[in-house]
């Protein structure tokens, strides 16, 4: 089946062209484990893919902690035989620690297995892009990001970036060499990083893909008191702040704005959620989570979605 054309925009410097929005892959990793999503049957999870690629969307973000290698193994099984490649995007620092909990490596030799055993998983000869999950130790950023150089100079993975890094930190590895790309968390629950981080990115030409661009669900129209309530005990969200009193009632109004909006463009609360994020000059695309194919085509819209300064202003009006 032939794929939509979507827009694409370049990634900082990397020379690769990504549609706005990416297949995020966080949940397909299923529930068992520290921070997953609760039950996931991986034929969906697989059929997401196939949409997402037939409606032209051309990236993939993965990790190894999703599931600890199920997401990676998902991908690789849903890529295969795919005439198309998507690029495909992955990040390593978490390994699986006693209880399916995660511990934090940035030894070289610890990213150096992780990013063999990623490739194998994924059915790929090179990563397109290899990042640092998380900065933790602090103190093994450096050799962190120094293996992820090793990496490209062999040829393992094509391009490096980082995640949940601050303006500090990416200063202090710019001394190895030069940051890539980057992967904060940016949506309308979660504006931490306009401040600095954003335009500290854009000046220094870093390409910014930023994740969790509904909130991880809240800000999509479906997520009500009654839907978390309901949530898997192993879905972390059942747990968080942002879904529980006082924040949970401030978010729902500020879902009651997005829907307003939609209306007005004939699309999705959660694909207006979407395009806000995109809206920011720094950002190049964003990730969304997808489980299951019919969610796909509500949210690609996002990818098209200009916001005019009127609906921006709505949205603010909070």
């Amino acid at each position: 089946m032939p794929r939509t054309q979507l827009k694409t925009t370049p990634l900082g410097t990397t020379g690769l062209d990504i549609t706005r929005i990416g297949f995020g892959a966080w949940a397909i990793g299923g529930g068992d484990w520290e921070f997953g999503w609760g039950p996931q049957e991986d034929d969906e999870s697989v059929a997401a893919i196939h949409r997402a690629l037939e409606q032209g969307i051309n990236w993939i973000d993965t990790a190894a902690a999703y599931g600890f290698g199920h997401s990676e193994r998902i991908v690789g099984r849903a890529l295969e035989g795919v005439a198309e490649r998507p690029y495909v995007f992955t990040k390593g620092s978490l390994l699986e620690g006693p209880g399916r909990r995660v511990v934090h490596s940035l030894r070289r030799d610890s990213l150096m297995r992780e990013a063999e055993a990623s490739l194998q998983r994924l059915g790929l000869d090179a990563i397109d892009l290899y990042q640092i999950h998380w900065p933790d130790p602090a103190a093994e950023i450096e050799e962190g990001w120094a293996a992820l150089a090793g990496l490209r100079d062999r040829g393992l993975v094509r391009h490096i970036g980082v995640s949940n890094f601050d303006v500090e930190q990416l200063r202090r590895i710019q001394q190895i060499a030069p940051v890539e790309t980057l992967q904060p968390p940016y949506s309308l629950v979660d504006r931490a990083v306009e401040e600095e981080l954003l335009p500290f990115a854009e000046r220094e030409g870093i390409g910014v893909i930023a994740y969790s661009p509904m909130g991880s669900g809240l800000l999509t129209g479906a997520m009500t008191r009654e839907r978390i309530a309901a949530l898997a005990d192993d879905d972390w969200r059942k747990h968080d702040e942002r879904f529980t009193e006082p924040a949970l009632s401030r978010h729902l109004a500020t879902v009651g704005r997005l829907e307003t909006v939609a209306e007005r463009h004939g699309t999705t609360a959660g694909a207006v959620a979407i395009a806000w994020t995109l809206a920011n000059p720094a950002v190049d695309g964003a990730i969304v989570g997808f489980r299951r194919p019919e969610q796909v085509d509500p949210l690609v819209a996002a990818a098209a979605l200009e916001l005019e300064p009127d609906d921006l202003a709505r949205i603010a009006a909070g």
